[in-house]
């Protein structure tokens, strides 16, 4: 039963951002219950409605990361557009982009040129390598930062190049880690009355992120550099990915009590008393044979799901490595409630991702689907006061744009 209204109930955010940072930032804010205006340009709109998967001519990708906006679309090289698009920051609390350090500036949308507009304004930038530093000019993705990070070169087998993660990790991981400071913000600005300008790095969060190969690099006067190990983790035996008969498994027992209920599992109390295993660094310095008779145990079984039964049984830790139809299929991600069913004006019914946020008095759902190009253009320019007449003029000369759909199902 909900008993509050939505956290970010109140706030209006401006995204002009595209792809995935950015979008998945100011998703998480509507998710929290802010409105969020998606700002595109006419007529292919953000870059994301090009990527995969396609059906009826609209992306998934797309849907995915701009569900619960509303969709404004309009030409910002026009004095119409840029007056218009001034006219909604000054209302605005948010505004989110993602383009190369300067850009925006160019169109009249920098945070100096917005901040004047609105000083409340909290303005959040996220870029390749942010907007300090020798290379923060430089044009850059997600698999820039992964690489840049140190984190692609830990994966995959020695002597292999290194694999592609194929989950966009530094894109996700920044966009939350905008989320955090957005909502840090405006809690400053109760105070203060003043917003400010949030400069986020996919390359500063992909460094953040390492938990182990920066401080072991310090702390041991540069000798530690870890390096691609294949399947598991040498600094953690027992912790990595193992072969059953029939697909693969991770097995976490890196703690002793963890290795000791594994131990007596697969090789009896002869195992578990082993001297060569008793402790993290035995496990570590005999890491081959540790890893040998749990390898052997794996494939003695008669399937993935004897292992993982046995192994739930002794309380180790693990768990199937799934394929996504697996994962759709697993009943706790269903009582979770992770993939939501949404009613699309052109596809219809569609299941995406949901967000991970649980508030206990508030509900979070999507509240409707991403918006189609320019679906919101009409509303959004009747709400600061445009009169009917200068809308159609601006309609007319293609100042606000809208895909064909919005008005073909009156959508406007």
């Amino acid at each position: 039963m909900t008993t509050q209204a939505l956290p970010l109930a109140g706030i209006t955010v401006i995204d002009y951002s595209h792809f995935l940072a950015g979008p998945f930032l100011s998703r998480c804010l509507a998710a929290m219950g802010a409105e969020v205006i998606k700002v595109e340009r006419p007529t292919a709109g953000d870059a994301g409605r090009a990527h995969p998967y396609f059906i009826d001519g609209q992306s998934g990708y797309f849907l995915q990361q701009n569900m619960g906006k509303k969709g404004l679309c309009i030409n910002m090289k026009d004095p119409r557009g840029l007056e218009m698009m001034h006219e909604l920051v000054k209302s605005a609390d948010v505004f989110v982009e993602n383009y190369r350090p300067g850009a925006l500036d160019k169109l009249g949308l920098g945070y100096e040129q917005l901040s004047k507009i609105n000083p409340r304004l909290v303005y959040c930038s996220v870029s390749a390598y942010g907007h300090t530093g020798p290379d923060s000019a430089k044009p850059g993705f997600g698999l820039i930062a992964e690489a840049k990070s140190g984190a692609m070169a830990q994966l995959g087998v020695p002597g292999e190049p290194p694999p592609l993660l194929r989950m966009p990790l530094a894109d996700m991981y920044t966009g939350i880690h905008g989320v955090a400071a957005v909502c840090a913000a405006l809690y400053g600005r109760v105070a203060s009355g003043k917003g400010q300008h949030i400069d986020m790095a996919l390359y500063d969060c992909m460094v953040s992120m390492h938990d182990y190969a920066v401080q072991g690099y310090t702390l041991s006067g540069g000798k530690e550099i870890p390096v691609q190990t294949g399947h598991d983790q040498p600094e953690s035996t027992v912790y990595g990915v193992f072969p059953a008969r029939d697909g693969y498994l991770v097995i976490a027992a890196q703690v002793d009590d963890a290795w000791k209920r594994l131990a007596r599992l697969i090789g009896g109390e002869e195992l578990a008393s082993d001297k060569r295993f008793l402790d993290p660094a035995s496990r570590n310095a005999n890491r081959l044979e540790a890893l040998a008779y749990v390898k052997a145990w794996t494939m003695a079984q008669p399937s993935r799901a004897d292992c993982i039964a046995a192994l739930d049984a002794a309380e180790v830790p693990c768990a199937a490595v799934q394929r996504i139809d697996e994962v759709l299929a697993d009943p706790q991600i269903q009582a979770r409630g992770m993939v939501v069913e949404q009613e699309h004006p052109v596809l219809g019914k569609v299941r995406l991702p949901n967000l991970p946020f649980r508030f206990s008095d508030c509900d979070t759902r999507p509240r409707s689907v991403a918006p189609l190009m320019g679906q919101h253009n009409r509303q959004i320019a009747a709400e600061l006061g445009y009169s009917t007449e200068r809308i159609d003029a601006m309609v007319r000369d293609g100042v606000l744009y809208a895909e064909e759909a919005v008005e073909r199902l009156n959508l406007a």
